[in-house]
């Protein structure tokens, strides 16, 4: 064994109470750490790689004085930008004991991880109000849970002209439509990933003043295929606006059309666990597919998520893994026969802790705290003068600009100069042709005073632009 290998085997408790201790001291000082890193660039020229290496402690010292100050406090409560949950006490104690125990949740037989797993999705399938007929598996994020789904009605449109996909390729297809309303970046680029292009998605009219989906439009979009099955993205909880397609009336489309239902839920299927809000995902549960991502508001670390889907089977045909040294899919069948991955990590293990530790209960708390946050945020906007709203606050993201001239360069100035106080961050975004910011609430440690730490340092900035 190497020298540094051994040592650091002999003292492996050393290392790890080491790292420990700076975690502990990371996590302690979060709340008033700067939100955007200060120095968030390599310090001066990447440095060759070591010939011997210097051990861990040196290692772990090192990464202290070269990299950890350009981390941001993307975790903590004041990190507004894109849908960035954080990582609760239990989760986070589970992704730590991930990488102890180093399960590759690949196949059963020799680990429960594949158990834990299964129990875990059952657990989220009951917390978003879907049926045990919804079979799912972890996947590394939002983008990759909406492939795999798109990939499986991929293969459902293949069944439907009688032709495997999967043994075939895209081209038996012909030309595919998807339809869809406000669909999230990454459906588009999904589609390029499975070989259907971006050019096969059809973006709909919405609703006036929405980011839902005219149902009427879809409805004339499907009669103009004339029977030819399609691929419909539904939306539960646009990216600006957290707008809600009407889910129970996109399926009945299904009574006259042809049509796979994917619905994108990447936050918007947490609604379900607030009784006020639960309404905007009624008919969740008729999707014929579903994405949900974790590491936003279930606040696991990344990189997790989970997608569900009814047709289990043409999962099956679509990931299936034929080799000598791996069992073939039956009734229950492995993960490696499930998802784009061959080797996966135990990525359910910080979601089970986490839902065991806090219940359902702990996590509506989350969920309609954040969401009362978002209202406070908005609030605050519409009071201030320098800021306006440029939309209503329907759940948990409060979209906004500047009162005056809010061309792209001065908006971007604010997010900019907020930033760089370390008080907040928050994301630039374009709404109803008019550019913006949004600030989305999903942090599990978000308080009252962080919303308004959070719009003093915006007003300032408007102010100052």
């Amino acid at each position: 064994m190497h020298p540094a290998l051994a040592a650091d085997l002999d003292r492996f408790d050393q290392l790890l109470d080491a790292a420990r201790a700076r975690a502990v001291a990371a996590l302690g000082a979060l709340a008033e750490r700067p939100v955007a890193a200060p120095a968030p660039r390599a310090p001066g020229p990447y440095e060759p790689l070591p010939e011997r290496g210097a051990g861990g402690a040196a290692a772990l010292a090192r990464f202290g004085e070269r990299w950890e100050p350009g981390l941001s406090g993307s975790a903590g409560p004041r990190y507004l930008g894109f849908v960035t949950g954080g990582a609760t006490p239990a989760a986070l104690a589970g992704d730590w004991l991930v990488g102890a125990y180093d399960q590759n949740v690949v196949a059963a037989g020799d680990s429960a991880a594949t158990d834990l797993e299964r129990e875990t999705v059952g657990w989220l399938r009951e917390l978003f109000g879907l049926g045990p007929e919804h079979a799912g598996a972890f996947v590394s994020g939002a983008t990759m849970s909406n492939a795999a789904g798109l990939a499986v009605a991929r293969e459902w449109l293949g069944e439907q002209l009688g032709v495997s996909v999967a043994d075939a390729g895209v081209g038996a297809l012909g030309e595919v439509a998807v339809l869809s309303g406000a669909a999230h970046s990454s459906v588009p680029k999904a589609l390029s990933v499975l070989g259907l292009g971006r050019g096969a998605l059809r973006e709909l009219p919405l609703l006036p003043g929405r980011e839902a989906v005219d149902v009427d439009s879809l409805a004339a979009a499907l009669a103009e295929l004339g029977g030819r099955p399609a691929i419909v993205v539904a939306n539960s909880g646009t990216v600006n606006t957290v707008d809600f397609d009407d889910l129970r009336a996109v399926a009945a489309l299904r009574e006259r059309f042809p049509f796979w239902l994917h619905v994108d839920a990447a936050f918007g299927a947490f609604a379900a666990l607030s009784p006020e809000h639960a309404h905007l995902v009624a008919g969740l549960d008729s999707a014929d597919s579903v994405c949900v991502d974790l590491h936003k508001w279930l606040n696991v670390p990344y990189d997790a998520a989970v997608q569900f889907t009814r047709r289990r089977d043409l999962q099956v045909r679509v990931f299936r893994n034929a080799a000598a040294y791996m069992a073939q899919p039956g009734d229950d069948p492995d993960f490696v026969h499930l998802t784009p991955e061959n080797s996966r990590r135990l990525r359910a293990l910080p979601a089970w802790l986490t839902l065991a530790a806090y219940g359902r209960e702990g996590h509506r708390e989350v969920v309609e705290r954040n969401a009362a946050l978002a209202r406070r945020f908005g609030e605050r906007v519409e009071d201030a003068g320098a800021l306006r709203l440029l939309a209503p606050v329907r759940l948990n993201v409060v979209c906004f600009t500047t009162a005056q001239e809010p061309t792209a360069e001065r908006v971007a100035a604010v997010a900019e100069r907020a930033a760089a106080g370390g008080e907040v961050v928050v994301t630039p975004t374009v709404y109803g042709g008019t550019h913006g910011l949004r600030a989305a609430f999903s942090n599990w440690r978000t308080e009252t005073g962080d919303v308004d730490r959070a719009v003093a340092a915006l007003v300032a900035a408007a102010r100052g632009v």
